[in-house]
C-alpha cells in the first residue's frame, strides 16, 4: 500500500498526513474524513487527493485498504521455545540420530581437520561448533563468508560440516562443491532431507522442526543444531579416549 515509490512522491503536506496515518492506523480506520481533516489540519480535498495517490477512489476505499494493510503487517504469534524443544525431543527419540552421530564422529576421528560451513544464524552455529570441537582437542575452523577462498591445505583429509535450515543456501552449495572437489567428506545438518545440500552430502542429519519466518527472516529454532553439534563433539572425544 505504502510503497517506496509512492512515499517518495508525497509532498510535505502528504508526508505529514502519511506519518499521522501510520502512527494512528487503527484509529484512522474508524474515523470520518472530516475527523481526520481536523486531526491533521488539512482539508478534506487534500485527503481525497492523498487517497487517489494510493489508488483509492475515495476515503471509504482507503480505510478498507488500510485495514488490510494492518492485518497483513500484524506480527504473527511466535512458537514458544518449549514447544520447539518438545517437538525436537519427540522426533529425536523416534529417529536414527544415534547411528548418524556415531557415523559422523567416526568420519571426523579419522580426519585431520574439520571445516564448519554456515551463513546467517547457521554461520553463528558453525562458529560455535568449531569452537566447541576445538575445545575437545580436534582441530577445526569455520567459514561463514561465502567468498572465503578454498585452498587444498584446508580441505585435504578433512570433514566438512555444512549447516543450513532450508538446505538450499546457494552460497553453501557452491562451497560444498569446491570442498568435494578437494576431497573433503561432506556431512550436512539440515531441517529436512528433501533439499539440495542433503542430496549432495555424503551423510545428512535432518532434525525436522516446524520452520518459522518473521517477515523475510528465517527464525527457526537452532536448538536441534546445538544438540547435534555438542553430541557429535562428545562422541568424537569418547571414541578418541576409549
Amino acid at each position: 500500500m505504502f510503497s517506496n515509490k509512492i512515499i517518495s512522491s508525497f509532498n510535505e503536506m502528504e508526508c505529514s498526513l502519511y506519518k499521522y496515518v501510520i502512527t494512528n492506523a487503527e484509529k484512522v480506520t474508524y474515523m470520518r474524513i472530516r475527523e481526520l481533516a481536523d486531526e491533521t489540519h488539512v482539508s478534506t480535498s487534500s485527503i481525497l487527493r492523498f487517497c487517489r495517490k494510493l489508488d483509492c477512489e475515495g476515503f471509504s476505499e482507503f480505510k478498507v485498504k488500510l485495514k488490510l494493510y494492518i492485518a497483513k503487517n500484524q506480527p504473527e504469534e511466535l512458537k514458544s521455545t518449549q514447544h520447539a524443544l518438545s517437538e525436537f525431543v519427540e522426533r529425536t527419540l523416534k529417529g536414527n540420530f544415534e547411528s548418524y552421530i556415531k557415523e559422523t564422529a567416526s568420519f571426523i576421528s579419522k580426519a585431520e581437520s574439520v571445516i564448519f560451513l554456515g551463513i546467517g544464524s547457521s554461520g553463528i552455529m558453525a562458529e560455535y561448533g568449531s569452537r566447541y570441537l576445538s575445545s575437545l582437542g580436534k582441530f577445526s575452523l569455520y567459514i561463514k563468508d561465502p567468498f572465503f577462498p578454498i585452498h587444498s591445505k584446508y580441505s585435504n583429509d578433512s570433514v566438512t560440516i555444512a549447516l543450513s535450515v532450508s538446505g538450499e543456501t546457494m552460497e553453501i552449495i557452491d562451497l560444498i562443491k569446491k570442498l568435494k572437489e578437494e576431497g573433503s567428506t561432506i556431512v550436512s545438518i539440515t531441517n529436512h532431507k528433501d533439499c539440495t545440500i542433503a542430496r549432495i552430502s555424503d551423510l545428512n542429519i535432518s532434525y525436522y522442526v516446524t520452520e518459522e519466518y518473521r517477515s523475510k527472516s528465517n527464525i527457526t529454532t537452532q536448538i536441534p543444531v546445538v544438540y547435534l553439534l555438542e553430541t557429535i563433539a562428545k562422541e568424537i572425544y569418547k571414541q578418541a579416549n576409549s
